[in-house]
């Protein structure tokens, strides 16, 4: 990689770089005293093994690893080291770990934690993440911890719930005539579909979520876990191999319009807007959506605001709409229509949701007050008779999934989706656009043919469903929950944007929304930035092209390896067709691009590149 590193992440800061390890067949990374991407013969097992400890918001610590000791032969792998972690009153969790890996397919990762003090967590222990790719869907037997073994598949729309609780064990085919089961002995282990929050992958994880949490872990109390994962078999399919061709393109079938694309403003962001219309109009978004939360301060001043943009820049606009439901719908949202008059505000949308449900209720909880959404919809649509009503949450998947809104009552539904929930590092983060595509199958297969938007998704954070807020990140880290990252401002955004609409355009969405105009989430650099505020991040370049996309016909771009590259086309009325390419690695890829009637481009880390 010689591209600069700051270009390329928005940071200088570099991720570690993972320990190969191997044992025979068997190989994985040790990355930050966890293992990633545990394969067999080249075939991904698993995707991960992790000791996890979480703060009372959903936050994971990062421990910092000491005496570490590696040893590795060509026959086994064998790591030791010791851990802690230190909570915000000073309390201390330390821990050792041990793992050995042996060429025979047997894996062994086993931790002894011991609070010094009474320790506060809503998580501590392993989390084992199975891939999605080429598992959803398929058989699997799961051991339960009363002993009963029950042959099942896991699940190929998204479950909202847990599909498989009290797991001692899973077993899974890697390849015909090759098994894998991971046994989990320690504690009552459940599995949850993680790409209800556009994780890849199906996460086994430790104390289920009935139980109360936060929850203390005793001072003195050793608490010991073990994962072994045992693979079986050498099968008649051929080992998987690493290949050096170049990353094929091909176009396929025609299918919806590509979506508008929308661009979400928040009333602090106006006056830039409007100070630099030239530069909104260069991007050219078909929608502008404009936040509005009244629990949070917004009233009359920021819908004049937004009125003063949507009089400068000619596009459709949307309210995204926070209800307090604090007493008479009709009042409450008769006043919002009344101070949109009043602002001189053009509607052609409106995007409601309760306060509320911006928090999750995971399993086990009880739903918080609030009035039923059909009557939230219809006080709405008694409000604003003459615009478009749209509901859903403008928060994730998950929780659409799991509150699924009388869609009947709508012109659309909406959710958004952020890849730093649970990971993230950058290739968690790429990896969520695997999970895309079932995220809009599930929502079709909820909703059917109705009107469907997705955002504002962004790499940072704006607001946590799972904690009392997001984590701040005034030094630029890659931090899980962030409410601002760096990678937004470097090559990768742009990568990971035409990525996310690569994955997406098949399900033949009304609108997407990847960004806003500045701020944290912007096209634009905001002041603080070690660039010229109001400078273009490289994120413009993606979100103007999928601009000039909109409104063309899909047209099907499949790439041979799509973990290193995708593709998104579209064809006009005339029959041109337009496409732009992303490079998902932090390599240079070569890429065959003669369905273009080209030849090959060496892609360089990260870069998108516009065909047509």
């Amino acid at each position: 990689m010689t591209a600069d590193t700051f270009l390329l992440y928005g940071t200088r800061a570099l991720e570690a770089e993972p320990v190969r390890l191997s044992a025979g067949a068997l190989s994985a990374d040790f990355v930050n005293g966890n293992l990633r991407t545990i394969r067999h013969r080249g075939t991904e097992v698993l995707r991960a093994i992790a000791y996890i400890v979480r703060d009372r918001d959903w936050g994971t610590y990062e421990p910092v690893l000491t005496g570490l000791v590696i040893d590795q032969d060509a026959e086994s792998f064998a790591i030791s080291y010791s851990a802690s972690c230190i909570g915000p009153d000073g309390s201390r969790l330390g821990f050792h770990a041990t793992i050995k890996g042996f060429a025979d397919g047997r894996l062994v990762f086993d931790v002894g934690a011991l609070p010094e003090s009474d320790f506060e967590t809503n998580r501590c222990g392993f989390c084992i993440l199975h891939p999605i790719a080429g598992l959803a869907g398929s058989p699997v037997t799961v051991e339960h911890t009363d002993g009963i073994v029950v042959a099942t598949k896991l699940p190929e729309l998204i479950d909202p719930w847990q599909p498989f609780k009290d797991i001692r064990a899973i077993t899974h085919q890697v390849r015909p005539g090759v098994t894998a089961e991971c046994l989990m002995e320690g504690d009552t282990f459940e599995m949850e579909d993680q790409r209800n929050w556009s994780d890849a992958s199906y996460k086994t994880y430790v104390r289920p979520l009935a139980l109360p949490w936060p929850y203390v872990l005793p001072a003195g109390q050793t608490l010991r876990q073990t994962i072994s994962l045992r693979i079986t078999g050498e099968g008649k399919a051929p080992a998987a191999t690493v290949t050096s061709e170049p990353v094929r393109v091909e176009l396929g079938e025609v299918g919806p319009r590509l979506p508008d694309v929308g661009v979400v403003i928040y009333p602090e962001d106006v006056e830039t807007a409007l100070a630099n219309l030239s530069t909104l109009a260069a991007l050219g978004p078909q929608q502008l959506l404009f936040h509005y939360d009244p629990t949070r301060g917004h009233g009359l001043d920021a819908l004049r605001a937004f009125a003063r943009l949507a009089t400068a820049y000619a596009a459709e606009t949307t309210l995204e709409c926070v209800v307090a439901c604090a007493g008479d719908l009709d009042a409450e949202m008769s006043g919002v229509a009344n101070l949109v008059r009043e602002a001189g505000l053009k509607l052609s949308a409106i995007a409601v949701s309760p306060s509320v449900d911006r928090q999750s209720t995971p399993p086990g909880s009880a739903w918080p007050d609030c009035p039923p959404l059909e009557e939230i919809y219809a006080a709405t649509r008694r409000a604003f008779s003459d615009i478009r009503l749209g509901g859903g949450m403008f928060s994730y998947f998950t929780e659409l999934n799991r509150k699924r809104v009388p869609a009947d009552q709508l012109d659309f539904v909406t959710h958004c989706t952020c890849p730093i929930v649970h990971a993230a590092d950058d290739l968690s983060i790429m990896q969520s656009l695997e999970a895309l595509p079932f995220i809009t199958q599930s929502a079709r297969a909820i909703f059917g043919a109705k009107s469907y938007r997705i955002g504002p998704s962004t790499i940072a954070m704006r607001q946590n469903p799972y904690g009392g807020a997001t984590k701040p990140n005034p030094g630029g880290q890659r931090i899980a929950m962030a409410d601002r990252d760096p990678r937004h401002a470097g090559l990768f955004a742009a990568a990971w944007t035409i990525g996310y609409a690569a994955r997406v355009a098949p399900a033949g969405l009304e609108m997407l929304t990847l960004s806003s105009f500045t701020g944290p989430f912007g096209v634009l650099a905001s002041s603080g930035e070690p660039v010229a505020e109001g400078s273009r991040r490289p994120i413009f370049r993606a979100i103007k092209g999928l601009c000039e996309l909109a409104g063309l016909s899909h047209v099907a771009a499949r790439t041979s390896d799509e973990t290193k590259a995708l593709a998104l086309a579209g064809r006009s009325a005339s029959g041109k067709t337009i496409a732009w390419l992303a490079n998902l690695t932090a390599d240079d890829v070569p890429v065959d691009i003669s369905a273009f009637g080209r030849g090959h481009l060496v892609m360089t880390p990260y870069a998108i590149v516009r065909i047509g």
